[in-house]
């Protein structure tokens, strides 16, 4: 990355500004501006979101709100009610109050003198959400948003249900924000009150988990806060961006097909990160992308972006599969609008006996179980780009699948958008899911995902009014894959593997599953994409750039270990993560150099199951805080674990609070949740 010193503007900076709310409550902001700004006023763009200013994003806010405000922007980073040192408190994910403060906070933003009342909003994941949530309320002040790594549908396309699958995400995720809503905040900005906001926090920190496993449905608890509810809402333009190792790439296409107002969409090989920080390579100069955005909606600059194609994508090249990939080799394709006709649906048919071939078939019931093991390489849902999360060659995972391959592909085929499987089958029990996936099978053998989905049966016909399953009782069933573009190279294989479990990826069903497909009856249809010779023509991205970081010293060497232990005798799997850590299993701390503070946050994962025991499946999540800054120091620590019956979910947690010394907080948690 090319690190900038000079920009067009001076910038200035301040490290903590109070926005008040009507309610009396004050969020803290971090913000950046030009020299002169309060007398020459400029646009401002917001990133809104709870993971504390002061630390743990401030090696990452530095670079990019300081190059905006370079290039003649006021960049306003702004904590949420109850995170960093915002006062009040957080009680779940994109709640009302949340939006009623972002419209307060751009409402304070667009009245400053150095505003000239035009704002922009920003953010990558959370932050994508909410800038999506917001814009939907339709401020004045708000121009345009950018949102990165975010999705419009909360229930079905979020950390928590895939297909009305429970997504081992949910704990995970909920492990980290259960940390998080823990911490305290600095005393060098809040002075000696920090003690008793903290207390605050630590008496009134939800189990988050609890409360997304009781909303197994699409209720209206998921359906406030997705927009794609009612695109028409979004009168502002929308520029989304996805990675394609990333979780959240399926809502790009979606906003595109939903959206009215002028939009563009970008999808490039990355995981969940912003693109100028880009693994797999190649990372593109997201940050000049963005400024050019808020030139032609907040300068009314004509940047020469709408001249562009609105679709633009990384097609990926076949790989032989790796976990932690440094590049992902393609190149940079795009349609002018999304739909679009030129996608052209390719059908090929499960056949008996394993074959997939565009040509009709006699139908043959197939029975298969799948071992509760299938899944283990998958890698994680949501990628950050760190070792081990990719998924792995999957020859191990189709081993214990229905598999299904088509002969070596006579030419290259290229396909964009979402795969569809349809199935024809039946199950022996009452709950049971399908995982379905798309893998590229090389002429050596070594297979990598290429996409892959998910549906519970008994969600089969929509997420909100659920039809039970009859066990043996005959259905057809539509899985949409996840959306993706691939290269399938000439002499390589397609195949469509089929299994009844998928973890740690997905909680089991209650039973083991026997499944019985119809080959003949079920089929899978590839969207292909043609070349477009415009391609070649494409404007090149620039060089990835940002303003100089913030200055961080890694006191510790940390550790990422990931690791998998089967007992023979017992059948029994344990897969274990271990993130952020020093060898001894402490916090590996860095020291914020700019304000004298160490910090660190190391996370323990362990994912127990047995082959033939789907209620043997146990999730366990540990994290360990530190910050110190002198005699300072509070530590925090959680343990959350997820078991089931058949009849409903456990879950046990604990968190743990100290300062210096002495232990000032301590709760449990003992919950059950029916399962639907």
């Amino acid at each position: 990355m090319r690190i900038v010193h000079s920009f067009p503007h001076e910038v200035r900076g301040f490290e903590n500004v109070w926005i008040p709310m009507p309610d009396g409550c004050r969020l803290a902001a971090r913000i950046w501006m030009p020299v002169g700004a309060e007398t020459s006023p400029v646009p401002a763009i917001l990133e809104y979101i709870p993971y504390r200013k002061r630390d743990h994003t401030r090696e990452r806010d530095e670079p990019m709100h300081r190059y905006f405000a370079g290039h003649g922007y006021a960049a306003v980073r702004v904590d949420l009610r109850g995170t960093g040192e915002s006062e009040g408190l957080l009680l779940d994910e994109y709640l009302e109050r949340e939006r009623e403060d972002a419209l307060e906070v751009i409402r304070w933003i667009a009245a400053q003198p150095w505003c000239d009342g035009a704002v922009g909003m920003m953010g990558k994941s959370w932050g994508g959400l909410n800038s999506l949530q917001v814009a939907a309320l339709r401020p004045p002040a708000l121009r345009a948003i950018l949102t990165v790594c975010s999705t419009d549908d909360r229930y079905a396309d979020d950390a928590h249900y895939m297909g009305g699958c429970l997504l081992l995400e949910n704990l995970i995720w909920g492990s980290v924000l259960f940390t998080l809503n823990a911490q305290p905040p600095d005393p060098a900005l809040t002075g000696e009150r920090w003690r008793a906001m903290w207390r605050q926090r630590l008496e009134a920190n939800p189990l988050f988990v609890e409360t997304w496993l009781r909303h197994p449905r699409r209720d209206g608890y998921w359906k406030s806060g997705s927009v794609c509810e009612d695109y028409s809402r979004i009168r502002c333009p929308v520029y989304a961006v996805g990675g394609w190792a990333d979780g959240y790439s399926n809502a790009v296409p979606r906003l595109l097909a939903g959206l009215t107002v002028p939009r563009k969409g970008l999808v490039g090989p990355w995981a969940h990160v912003y693109p100028h920080q880009g693994v797999p390579k190649p990372a593109i100069g997201f940050l000049q992308e963005a400024i050019r955005w808020w030139d032609q909606w907040l300068k009314g600059v004509d940047t020469g972006l709408l001249a562009e194609p609105a679709y633009r994508v990384w097609m990926q090249e076949g790989v032989v599969p790796e976990t932690a990939p440094d590049r992902r080799p393609g190149r940079w394709v795009a349609e002018d609008g999304w739909p679009t006709d030129r996608i052209r649906a390719r059908r090929y048919v499960l056949h008996p006996r394993g074959r997939l071939a565009e040509s009709q078939s006699p139908v043959e019931r197939v029975e298969w179980r799948s071992p509760q093991t299938v899944g283990l390489g998958a890698g994680v849902w949501c990628v950050f780009g760190a070792e081990g999360e990719m998924p792995t060659d999957q020859r191990e995972d189709d081993g214990k699948s229905l598999v299904f391959d088509s002969d070596p592909l006579a030419e290259r085929v290229e396909i964009l958008g979402a795969p569809v499987a349809r199935l024809a089958l039946a199950v022996d029990r009452p709950r049971a899911f399908v995982a379905v996936r798309v893998n590229d099978v090389a002429p050596d053998g070594a297979t990598s995902r290429v996409t892959y989905g998910l549906l519970d049966l008994a969600h089969r016909e929509g997420h909100e009014d659920l039809r039970p399953v009859e066990p043996g009782e005959p259905m057809s069933v539509e899985i949409r894959l996840n959306d993706v573009a691939h290269v399938f190279e000439k002499g390589h294989r397609v195949r469509v593997a089929i299994s009844t479990a998928y973890w740690p990826v997905a909680w089991p069903s209650p039973e083991a599953v026997t499944l019985t497909l119809s080959a003949g009856e079920s089929s899978l249809d590839l969207p292909v994409r043609p070349p477009r010779a415009e391609d070649a023509d494409l404007p090149p991205f620039g060089r990835p750039e940002a303003a100089p970081p913030a200055a961080v010293t890694d006191l510790h060497e940390s550790v990422i270990r990931r690791t998998t232990e089967s007992d023979p005798a017992t059948g029994e799997t344990a897969y274990r993560v271990v993130s952020d850590a020093t060898e001894t299993g402490d916090v590996a701390l860095s020291f914020l150099d700019e304000i004298g503070l160490e910090f660190g946050h190391a996370v323990f994962e362990e994912y127990r199951i047995r082959e033939d025991d789907p209620l043997s499946a146990r999730a366990e999540v540990v994290h360990k805080t530190l910050s110190r800054r002198g005699e300072w120091t509070v530590r925090v620590e959680t343990r959350t674990v997820l078991t089931s019956t058949k009849e409903a979910y456990r879950i046990e947690a604990r968190l743990e609070a100290w300062e210096g010394e002495a232990r000032v907080f301590e709760k449990t948690w003992d919950r059950r949740v029916p399962r639907e």
